[in-house]
């Protein structure tokens, strides 16, 4: 197999940034799901979290990198003509003048975020219609809930110079911190997401020839081709081998929600078969027994590097070779817990 797409989002909810290359650490692909929006409620002003799924307008946004910055651009639906200029935030951000606050994200709250302030919350504010809170992760480490998601010791063979076969256990400290377990940003459970061009083709099977399934509404960071793999068989790999160096360790299922059925040029739900991928689906790929009522398409994944080590992160590009070199004997089981 190879990889054919890659994908980051800075700014979690918003439009993907497709890439060529990407540099892969601990905590996924570099800045990652480092900022994200929340919805100030009124009259409480508790915050609430801003997904595709509960917050369609957010596929209206688009972002992409520009030196040290994210430039966004909102598409107004009603207004396609408008030519505004993007709208500029930095990628790396100074935190000493920001505002601590508390947030909660699939009940995996971070010690510390940073409210971005007004100057980047009012231009948000305007366009969604409602008031909105942009949030830095920075410091801040959400842990990785549940006892299936975190890596596990894993168990690497070796070839000895006389051709025998020695077998050591490696721990991989995927994103490890202080108390060595798995941190991550404001990835929804893991670092990386995993997606087959195998299976896309079995969703777009479902569909009309002419309205195909784009990849881009999975959000998926890692796109690859499924040569040789059929459709779904990704729901029983365990690791991943790129360029017969690097490794991912894959430890769940993604299971799926409506974002699938957004259409990205309304930012609304679609009309017609494409706002239907979700219940089409629901028919056969309800096949995660720990999140019985959602079908499953990608699996979540953590980079097999060292958090303190040289080898801390590794660069993976579009046509890298993919190899699958684990599978598991049956599917894993989804439990983290109130999701």
């Amino acid at each position: 197999m190879k990889i054919t797409t890659l994908y980051v989002y800075p700014i979690k909810a918003l439009r993907g940034i497709k890439l060529k290359s990407a540099r892969i650490g601990p905590q996924g692909i570099a800045h990652d799901r480092t900022f994200m929006l929340f919805q100030v409620s009124e009259p409480d002003g508790e915050l609430k979290k801003m997904q595709v799924d509960s917050h369609p307008q957010c596929a209206l946004f688009e972002q992409e990198f520009s030196g040290g910055n994210i430039s966004v651009r909102y598409h107004d639906p009603e207004n396609q003509d408008q030519d505004e200029q993007p709208f500029v935030i930095p990628l790396t951000v100074d935190t000493a003048t920001l505002a601590k606050i508390n947030v909660n994200l699939h009940g995996s709250a971070p010690s510390s975020a940073y409210s971005m302030g007004s100057l980047y919350e009012d231009w948000f504010s305007a366009r969604f219609g409602f008031p909105i809170r942009l949030v830095y992760i920075g410091d801040g480490k959400r842990a990785v809930l549940g006892d299936t998601l975190p890596p596990k010791q894993h168990q690497q063979t070796t070839q000895n110079g006389k051709g025998g076969w020695l077998s050591s256990l490696t721990s991989y400290v995927t994103g490890r911190g202080q108390e060595g377990k798995p941190w991550i940003t404001f990835t929804d459970v893991a670092p990386l997401l995993v997606t087959s061009e195998s299976s896309l083709h079995d969703v777009s099977a479902r569909l009309p020839a002419d309205e195909p399934m784009p990849m881009y509404k999975f959000r998926p960071n890692i796109v690859v081709d499924g040569q040789g793999e059929e459709a779904w068989a990704e729901d029983l790999w365990a690791e991943l081998t790129f360029n017969n160096k690097h490794k991912l360790l894959l430890t769940g299922n993604c299971v799926r929600c409506v974002s699938l059925n957004v259409d990205y040029e309304t930012g609304k739900p679609a009309v017609g078969e494409l706002g239907s991928v979700l219940k089409k689906l629901m028919k056969d790929r309800r096949v995660d027994t720990g999140s019985k009522w959602s079908p499953v398409f990608g699996r979540y994944a953590f980079p097999a590097v060292m958090q303190d080590s040289q080898g801390a992160s590794f660069e993976l590009r579009v046509g890298d070779e993919v190899e699958v070199t684990k599978r598991n004997a049956e599917r894993t089981v989804w439990d983290w817990p109130g999701l």
